[in-house]
């Protein structure tokens, strides 16, 4: 796969991004996950485009501060994000509506998105993520993640993440996937993990727009995901209009990872009926 870079000349800001497949249907627009890159969706890039030649342009950008992508000067927020992701879009020749796909941290973009660009929508993808705000608790948290990630870079925050990252059949049964996502997450830059901290701290709460959205709208969730398990799911489903709610069995946090075969029927699903 070769790393594509898009570069906003006016602003100094630049994505770098994966893609896959030609064809009519609305493009596919995948967000990583925290302290993730594009490269998590590398089961999903081709097989959602319909193969090499497929009938959808699918692509995958790295968020502010991950695998390419610089953090801006000031640092970002999911706003912020998303106002870049509307400019990629546009500076890459994509001008009809998208679906939109986040996982955790890019399911919070992604709902940006969908509050400050809804005509630029045709779908939208939720999985293991939530339209709430931070806890007070969890912000505490946030903080002692970024005096970690300065203290011993991005490798002692994942290796604390994994345990919950992961689901229990991940943990027992699929040891080079703990591997690959411990890898991934290791190699991110203390700059680019300690300013996603800040921005998924500081995100406003996504809950009072979602009853606005009025898109077709999927939320996926892992049956064993712990950080935004069913329940949350089942809630952030329940205030979006015609939301359809997918749990993926023997996945945790990461099921596009952890359940790529179960994950990719679901979403190819959905396609069809945008």
């Amino acid at each position: 796969m070769v790393m594509n870079t898009w570069n906003a000349l006016h602003d100094r800001i630049s994505l770098t991004y994966d893609e896959a497949g030609t064809g009519d249907g609305p493009p596919l627009v995948l967000l990583h996950a925290y302290p993730q890159c594009r490269e998590m969706w590398a089961p999903q890039l081709v097989a959602l485009s319909g193969g090499p030649g497929g009938g959808r342009r699918v692509l995958a950008p790295d968020l502010f501060g991950f695998g390419g992508s610089p953090v801006p000067d000031g640092g970002w927020t999911v706003d912020t994000a998303a106002d870049a992701l509307a400019d990629f879009l546009d500076g890459i020749g994509i001008t009809v509506p998208v679906v939109l796909g986040g996982l955790s941290m890019g399911g919070y973009v992604a709902l940006a998105f969908a509050r400050h660009y809804p005509s630029q929508l045709a779908g939208l993808i939720l999985a293991d993520t939530k339209g709430g705000a931070d806890t007070a608790e969890v912000k505490a948290g946030r903080n002692k993640s970024i005096e970690l990630v300065r203290d011993q870079r991005a490798g002692a925050v994942i290796d604390q993440m994994i345990p919950r990252l992961l689901g229990a059949t991940t943990h027992a049964k699929r040891p080079e996937v703990v591997t690959a996502v411990r890898q991934m997450g290791a190699a991110q830059s203390i700059d680019g993990v300690a300013a996603a901290l800040v921005a998924l701290r500081d995100r406003p709460d996504a809950t009072p727009n979602l009853a606005s959205i009025n898109v077709p709208t999927l939320v996926i969730v892992g049956a064993e995901d712990v950080l935004t398990p069913p329940d949350v799911a089942r809630e952030l489903a329940a205030a979006i209009p015609g939301a359809k709610l997918e749990v993926v069995p023997a996945a945790g946090h990461l099921s596009n990872l952890e359940a790529p075969d179960e994950f990719n029927a679901i979403v190819q699903r959905f396609l069809t009926t945008v």
